[in-house]
């Protein structure tokens, strides 16, 4: 049967949450994730559902690409497809015609699972690697120690208080209540949570939002972010060892985080928070010709 490309719309987007979380489990490679999904929802339903496409053979779908952004191609593979001959084929006569209404003419990314068919095809086809991204994990099999500084749990109530310190923390951000409220109505938000670190004052200082898969099934963080008039006094590392413990208590078995290499500020506070630097990453980029 041939490999045919399709976008579920808003009504499919729940079974494409499901077959992500399927395609989850410990030692797997690290590829889109609902709660990459679950993320990109905070621009709203429809938008998703626009920004999503999938490859099926005979109705069963075998690969789900997030467009996050215009430039950016997110993929995930159900384990058995990661090395499926026609499959990886037709994703990349996909990827490569703009025609075809994924990823449009010049400079462009995919990013694609380490191991994926895809990724030697695309090489072959003349892409290049991209910027180095630090992959950091953490086994969730042990207890994870006490964060050391008041953590809650944010609900409607408080979205503001996540939103202003995403704001603050990251140069451009346009994070708000609104669109909390909107990743928060999100299928894959039924295994998030949003935490908020306060300092002594009571003030929130840092915010994390991690997503579980289920039971066994690791989880990643993202975003995180530290406030930028409260940097310097440990939060970062506070709130990674709390979305740590978050996502033990909703059963991951491990937590994962990926930032760009370059970040070494970001990457020197994950190893403190007990995650363990693994090889790097690289996307997949063509270049405008």
């Amino acid at each position: 049967m041939a490999i045919e490309m399709g976008r579920p719309g808003v009504d499919g987007l729940g079974d494409v949450v499901r077959v992500l979380r399927e395609w989850q489990y410990d030692g797997a490679p690290v590829q889109l994730h609902p709660g990459d999904v679950g993320r990109f929802w905070r621009f709203g339903a429809e938008r998703t559902a626009e920004a999503t496409r999938t490859w099926s053979r005979a109705g069963e779908v075998l690969a789900v690409g997030l467009l996050d952004g215009a430039e950016l191609l997110r993929l995930a593979f159900a384990p058995e497809a990661l090395r499926d001959e026609e499959l990886a084929q037709q994703v990349v006569e996909d990827v490569s015609a703009p025609e075809r209404g994924v990823l449009f003419e010049g400079k462009v990314y995919v990013e694609a699972p380490m191991g994926a068919l895809v990724q030697d095809l695309l090489f072959k086809d003349g892409w290049e690697s991209g910027e180095p991204w630090t992959l950091l994990r953490r086994d969730l099999g042990a207890p994870v120690p006490d964060p050391g500084v008041r953590v809650e749990v944010i609900g409607p109530e408080q979205a503001h208080e996540c939103a202003a310190v995403l704001r603050a923390s990251f140069e451009g951000s346009t994070f708000t209540d609104e669109r909390w409220h909107a990743m928060a109505a999100g299928a894959p938000y039924v295994d998030a949570r949003c935490l908020v670190a306060r300092n002594e004052q009571g003030e929130a200082v840092a915010a994390v939002t991690v997503w579980s898969a289920g039971e066994g099934k690791l989880g990643p963080i993202e975003p995180m972010g530290v406030h930028r008039a409260h940097r310097g006094h440990g939060y970062g590392r506070a709130i990674a060892v709390a979305a740590a413990r978050a996502l033990q208590e909703l059963g991951s078995s491990s937590v994962v985080v990926c930032c760009p290499s370059s970040n070494l500020g970001a990457v020197a506070t994950y190893r403190s928070a007990g995650l363990e630097q693994l090889p790097e990453r690289r996307d997949l980029c063509r270049n405008a010709s």
